[in-house]
């Protein structure tokens, strides 16, 4: 033990990394281990464990004790604590399974308590971090998702960099679970939550940040409701980038969320029991008892720092991982993270560059009812130019829509599902209203288009005979515009157009079946109350 002692000490003296310190002094205590048991051997009866003793005794004599430079390691490396920690403990652990490996053979002849002891000494330098992985990882996450660059003075950079980062947010998210599996044997999964989820908060703060950046960018809050109409096909494009984005992330969260429940449990689902039940302890006890009929037990392999140190959240542990167990259902994804991404693209940029709903702005004034009736020639029974502007626009949206989703994108399709336009179909009609993904914005365009309509139909203050005419040919107009698209009409507009048509002793029970408001404003419209 002496030597043993003295050789480690001559190892801190001459060799300044840690990590090879560790090396050479497990290669000398594996070396002893089968050295001085061909020598216990001949002496006494139980040579295992009396080399046993000899390692855990020699092991507790370092000067100075391996915590002590582990501290002073960790504390000298900064930032990288994790890093470095994993890489002496995966010294440590290679010294271990060395060990286990010269074991084995003779398992039954071992002192299972001594070796269990020998274990414990093994690993006990790292249980304190152990203990705190959580907030290891937490720490490290967050220092790595912080350097990655979202924010850029050009727009077409910030969308690059957005689609950039996706791939870094999961080889970060990967990485966690590699490094959780590692210094803890799954031991740590409560914690390593606790870190994915802090990491997806962070990184979903920054890409709503860079989005408000972009709309500031593309000057999207200071567009005003009377402001004249201008496209902007290029805002639009990069819209259209950044929710085929938030798809993908979407979609790699679902994959990710499969992946993760299926590492935990294929790691540490050995620490629960068939019978476990959350709402008892049972787990423990059946453990114990299966424990008991088993004739050999291998220490190595029952380690377990957290049942003793923490029971509370060992508890825990065995809550997530029947959770898991009984959630993982193939094809489901397992809620293991919180997922974030559904709205953050669609409503956080509202791009307006594809709008047509400015070309109605003359129906809100207040003097349109006169205006109709005093230029509106009795013949006319044509759509007027301001309906026949939107008609055309709305059937010309198709053709440039076409250039930004000519290809099958899922990752857009989804974000487009699960973020939903403004606008979405009403009740009941909720089906897809065309197979092309450029319909989801056609259909909101439409709709947006025909409830702004029935809005400043509704504000008009009085028609004549010959203006209600004209009016019912204008909506007709926009509702065979729909027809040609494939789209609906909206039930405000219908029902407009059914007030408009009836004939004033038809009226009141044309609006039974109306909502009361509209029938009534429409009534005052057409002069017919009382």
């Amino acid at each position: 033990q002496v030597q043993l002692v003295a050789v480690w000490q001559e190892l801190c003296q001459g060799e300044p990394s840690l990590r090879r310190q560790l090396s050479a002094l497990y290669d000398t205590l594996l070396g002893t281990w089968h050295c001085q048991l061909q020598w216990a051997a001949q002496v006494f009866k139980n040579p295992q464990e009396v080399v046993t003793v000899l390692l855990i005794q020699t092991l507790g004599a370092l000067v100075p004790s391996i915590p002590v430079c582990l501290s002073s390691a960790l504390e000298r490396t900064g930032q990288d604590r994790l890093a470095q920690l994993l890489e002496l403990h995966s010294a440590s652990v290679h010294f271990a399974r060395g060990l286990e490996v010269a074991m084995l053979p003779s398992l039954k002849e071992q002192n299972l308590v001594k070796v269990m002891e020998l274990v414990e000494v093994v690993y006990a330098p790292y249980k304190p971090y152990q203990l705190q992985y959580g907030e290891l990882e937490e720490e490290n996450l967050l220092i790595q998702i912080s350097a990655v660059p979202l924010e850029h003075w050009e727009v077409i950079d910030c969308v690059q960099e957005l689609n950039h980062s996706v791939n870094k947010l999961f080889v970060l998210a990967a990485g966690a679970v590699d490094n959780c599996l590692k210094l803890t044997d799954g031991l740590g999964v409560c914690g390593l939550l606790k870190a994915l989820r802090a990491l997806f908060s962070k990184y979903t703060s920054d890409f709503t940040s860079t989005l408000q950046s972009i709309r500031k960018k593309c000057k999207l809050d200071d567009v005003q409701a009377d402001s004249p109409f201008q496209e902007d096909w290029t805002a639009f494009q990069n819209s259209v980038r950044i929710i085929s984005i938030c798809g993908e992330l979407l979609h790699r969260c679902g994959d990710f969320e499969q992946q993760l429940a299926s590492r935990i449990l294929s790691a540490a689902g050995k620490y629960l029991s068939d019978s476990y039940s959350p709402c008892s302890f049972s787990g423990f006890q059946d453990t114990s008892s299966a424990e008991k009929k088993s004739s050999i037990k291998n220490p190595w392999q029952e380690y377990n720092y957290l049942l003793k140190e923490n029971p509370s959240e060992y508890a825990s542990l065995l809550e997530t991982l029947y959770t898991l167990k009984v959630a993982l259902v193939p094809g489901e994804p397992a809620s293991v993270t919180a997922c974030p991404w559904a709205h953050c693209g669609i409503h956080a940029l509202g791009i307006r560059s594809s709008s047509c709903t400015s070309a109605l702005q003359s129906w809100s004034s207040g003097g349109i009812g006169e205006t109709l009736t005093d230029d509106l020639p009795n013949f006319s029974l044509t759509p007027l130019e301001y309906i026949s502007n939107i008609g055309q626009y709305i059937m010309s949206l198709p053709l440039h829509l076409e250039p930004f989703v000519t290809q099958e994108d899922s990752a857009l399709e989804l974000a487009l599902h699960a973020g939903k336009l403004p606008y979405p179909p009403e009740q009941g009609r909720e089906l897809p209203e065309l197979d092309n993904v450029a319909d989801y914005w056609l259909g909101s365009i439409a709709r947006a288009t025909m409830q702004t309509y029935c809005e400043a139909i509704l504000q008009i203050p009085q028609l004549s005979a010959h203006s209600t005419k004209q009016l019912v040919t204008d909506i007709d107009y926009l509702i065979n515009v729909m027809d040609a698209l494939g789209l609906q009409p909206s039930r405000s507009l219908q029902n407009i157009v059914t007030l408009l048509k009836a004939k004033p002793e038809e009226f009141q029970r044309a609006a039974k079946s109306l909502p009361r408001r509209m029938a009534a404003a429409i009534a005052a419209m057409r002069g017919l109350e009382g």
